[in-house]
């Protein structure tokens, strides 16, 4: 069994190098939802759980001929013995009874045949807007983070570098070395305002965009029964009645296999076959049915705060509690607000990717080193007051001399309390004007 999923383990591997570039919505549709698509597929093409796919029984044709062509060709239910009335606790299966042709409506039951390439086909719609996403986002944040997981540890790391496992702390000369790469880089998106926010978004619409097309889509395929299945088999489970579940997905049904006789006239053979795809079947899609409910409802909600976030994101408050939420650590107040104020939507994901890849050690440092580069007015951090503050004058003991000529202003620069002042000297005195 663990030989049959192998080829899936790759998508659900815990790594603790792997950048994060999207949110815990983005991640449901194309990882868990891809996942859960791809095993759906795998157990509908192994024969080792449910053994053939059908089995048909009838007289005077050979079985690997009828169940060939029952598979191949829709098989079909009797309408008239598929209603509450008819049906009766422990009697035979719904919708197998004698039928006449003239009078009689059937349902035909074709789907099963697609049924593994339509869910592989949904997997891939699922990867879809993750790999847009990643072609658009560039790999910008993994050359900037990449190699600084617990990259607080350089504090006690001078000059060497330490290696563990897969992990590489630099030392902190290389860390502080990163933390200027990262703010040139910041700095420089700034000023070319790329529409880097402006593709995530697209990228999370098209995935609700997806998840109702792909409802839509597989209520069509089992003949419109998909949307209202989940509350149908709960309330089927717990009583007698005719359930959804057998009526979306018969166990038996019939088969017609015409043949020449030996007298050359047309032979009409009426089989019965054994649906035992259809016992998967029925549990992938209930499955999948609340895996979707529940999906949509995180999808809207991720929306409702992408639409919060476009409001919100130049207020300081909202940004540090988003910031929290990315990664827990506390920021100074004043150099967040500094650095923000000059953030367009794009520079403010950004800045929100880089808290959830780096340490609070290390994205201090970064929002330090930008508030330097975007000085505040109001709330000025102790660089800029320290590089653009003006000198501060000494206290003023003596009149305005700047209106004084350079012979009489030296005359006046006397200390009270000092002691007495020395002449001029011979060679000072030479070069007073005569």
């Amino acid at each position: 069994m663990l030989n049959t999923f192998s080829s899936v383990r790759q998508y659900l591997k815990f790594d603790l190098t792997r950048v994060v570039i999207d949110n815990i919505v983005f991640k449901l549709h194309y990882r868990w939802t891809f996942v859960i698509l791809l095993v759906a597929t795998l157990l509908i093409t192994s024969r080792q759980y449910i053994g053939e796919h059908i089995q048909c029984l009838s007289d005077g044709v050979v079985s690997p001929v009828i169940n060939t062509f029952c598979f191949f060709t829709p098989t079909f239910t009797v309408v008239r013995d598929q209603n509450q009335t008819s049906y009766k606790p422990g009697s035979e299966p719904p919708g197998i009874g004698a039928f006449d042709p003239e009078k009689d409506k059937i349902k035909r039951h074709a789907y099963y045949q697609w049924v593994p390439f339509v869910l592989f086909f949904q997997a891939l719609c699922f990867y879809i807007p993750h790999f847009l996403w990643k072609s658009w986002e560039g790999g910008r944040i993994k050359a900037l983070v990449f190699g600084l997981r617990m990259v607080g540890l350089t504090r006690y790391l001078k000059n060497d570098s330490l290696r563990i496992g897969k992990l590489n702390i630099p030392s902190m000369a290389e860390a502080e070395e990163r933390v200027k790469d990262i703010r040139r880089t910041m700095i420089d998106r700034m000023r070319l305002n790329q529409s880097w926010g402006a593709h995530l978004v697209f990228a999370e619409v098209l995935n609700l965009v997806n998840l109702l097309v792909q409802i839509t889509w597989t209520n069509r395929f089992l003949g419109g029964q998909f949307l209202t299945l989940g509350p149908h088999a709960l309330k089927n489970r717990w009583s007698d009645d005719l359930s959804v579940l057998d009526l979306v997905f018969p166990k038996i049904t019939k088969c017609k296999f015409h043949k020449f006789g030996d007298s050359g006239s047309i032979q009409v053979h009426d089989a019965l076959c054994v649906m035992a795809l259809n016992i998967m079947n029925e549990k992938i899609y209930t499955i999948l049915w609340f895996w979707y409910a529940f999906l949509l409802v995180v999808t809207v909600l991720g929306l409702l705060w992408r639409i919060f976030t476009l409001c919100f994101y130049r207020n300081v408050t909202f940004t540090r509690w988003s910031l929290y939420w990315a990664k827990p650590g506390q920021l100074d107040e004043k150099e967040l607000s500094a650095v923000i104020d000059k953030c367009n939507f794009s520079n403010w994901m950004f800045l929100f990717f880089l808290r959830s890849n780096l340490s609070e050690f290390l994205f201090k440092k970064v929002i330090y080193h930008l508030a330097s580069e975007f000085p505040n007015p109001d709330h000025d951090n102790d660089i800029n007051a320290y590089r653009e503050a003006p000198p501060t004058p000494a206290k003023n003991r003596y009149p305005d001399i700047s209106s004084l000529d350079t012979i009489d202003s030296p005359l006046l620069h006397l200390q009270h309390n000092g002691p007495p002042a020395q002449g001029p000297s011979t060679s000072d005195m030479a070069k007073l004007p005569v």
